[in-house]
């Protein structure tokens, strides 16, 4: 009969043996050499990170000239500071088992940056999703973090975490071994005992790569164990130099953080649930020409009130923004059609309602109203990121 061997470094022989009746042949599950947990987060979610497989683009595909703080696929904001210019995109070269990455192109170059400029890529959590971090005592839990990543260079990237409730961090580095090539890298970072993380809808933690930086941001040395932050210390590892050629670009996908010093294979997901992930931080009422509004109404003879529905609650109350322009919008009362550029403004936003308002109309009061978009660029926004 076959067996399942569970084979560690116990005292003893370090094996248990489990009878098998359903395997023909033996199978064996080998533990890591560190203490840990093999399946962290079995029977749960594990992976930490929304959207770590690149699949939802709500924003768009392509990010040309993206600047300093913009989000590109959802959930991922570049950071940068005068060092070159980038375009970052949704590309379709990826690993087996994955079908998107997030591929950032160097489009200007600077291959002197001055001392404080710096180019990264990042990840915000909330503080309410890392409780189970147990951050600020004595059991404070390890994570690990993995990702696939391809580049046309060689060399190093700095990767930290990012305490932002205490101002402290950790780091380490990974590196990219061949060029034009998919690798799949995996970082432990010890469990904190100082500092606990909010419980709230706030940032608690990002996730940092460094892809350059000037000698103000790595001068100092890889805090491989947590401390106080220290700007030297956040790319003192790196030696990408990413940004001395307009030849370079980097992909990356299947980022997933989770409990324990093990990587696990890549929690899939479907694209609804990560959608529906996403829309907690960024959503679209609407876009393109002919979209559906509402059902609005006439609150007096000169305005209109509409009330468009979110697709999912929102993390903190979002800022609302739409494009604009010549007949971009239109409403349909009392038999005709009627165009307008921009909804004259927001009100009663939350983080599941909003109130639009259209004035300087002439109409009945009372009257209903069914509104939508009437261009190829309209687009009506919710964004709540961290």
């Amino acid at each position: 009969m076959a067996k399942v061997k569970i084979q560690g470094h116990a005292s003893g022989t370090g094996i248990l043996t489990v009878t098998a009746p359903n395997t023909s042949t033996d199978r064996t599950i080998t533990l890591p050499d560190a203490t840990g947990t093999l399946l962290s987060g079995a029977g749960g979610r594990r992976n930490m990170i929304i959207n770590g497989a690149m699949q939802v683009a709500q924003r768009g595909t392509s990010f040309a000239a993206i600047g300093n703080g913009d989000y590109s696929l959802d959930r991922w904001q570049f950071t940068e500071s005068s060092i070159g210019a980038y375009t970052i995109t949704q590309d379709s070269s990826a690993p087996d088992g994955f079908a998107n990455s997030l591929k950032i192109d160097c489009t200007t170059a600077d291959a002197s940056p001055a001392s404080g400029e710096w180019l990264t890529f990042q990840y915000k959590i909330e503080g309410q999703d890392l409780q189970q971090l147990k951050k600020g005592t004595a059991s404070a839990e390890s994570v690990t973090l993995s990702f696939w990543v391809k580049c046309n260079k060689t060399g190093n990237i700095q990767v930290n975490l990012k305490d932002e409730d205490n101002n402290r961090q950790i780091g380490n580095t990974v590196t990219i071994d061949s060029a034009d090539t998919w690798e799949q890298k995996s970082l432990t970072f010890a469990g904190d005992t100082t500092g606990a993380l909010g419980d709230d809808n706030a940032c608690s933690m990002f996730i940092e790569w460094w892809l350059d930086s000037g000698s103000s941001l790595s001068s100092g040395a890889v805090p491989t164990s947590w401390e106080t932050k220290a700007d030297t210390d956040r790319n003192a590892g790196g030696t990408l130099a990413f940004a001395d050629s307009t030849s370079n670009y980097i992909n990356i996908t299947g980022v997933q953080l989770e409990l324990g010093t093990v990587a696990t294979e890549y929690e899939h997901r479907s694209y609804g649930e990560e959608l529906a992930a996403c829309q907690r931080y960024y959503q679209i009422i609407a876009e393109g020409a002919s979209n559906a509004l509402g059902v609005g109404t006439f609150y007096s003879t000169t305005v209109m009130y509409l009330g468009p529905i979110y697709f999912n609650t929102m993390r903190a109350t979002p800022t609302f923004a739409q494009t604009t322009g010549t007949n971009y919008y239109k409403y349909y009362v009392n038999s005709s059609g009627n165009q307008f550029d921009a909804w004259t403004t927001s009100w009663n936003i939350g983080t599941n309602r909003l109130l639009l308002e259209l004035g300087s109309q002439s109409k009945t009061a009372g009257h209903a109203t069914m509104c939508k978009t009437n261009n190829s660029s309209s687009k009506l926004t919710l964004d709540a990121e961290l």
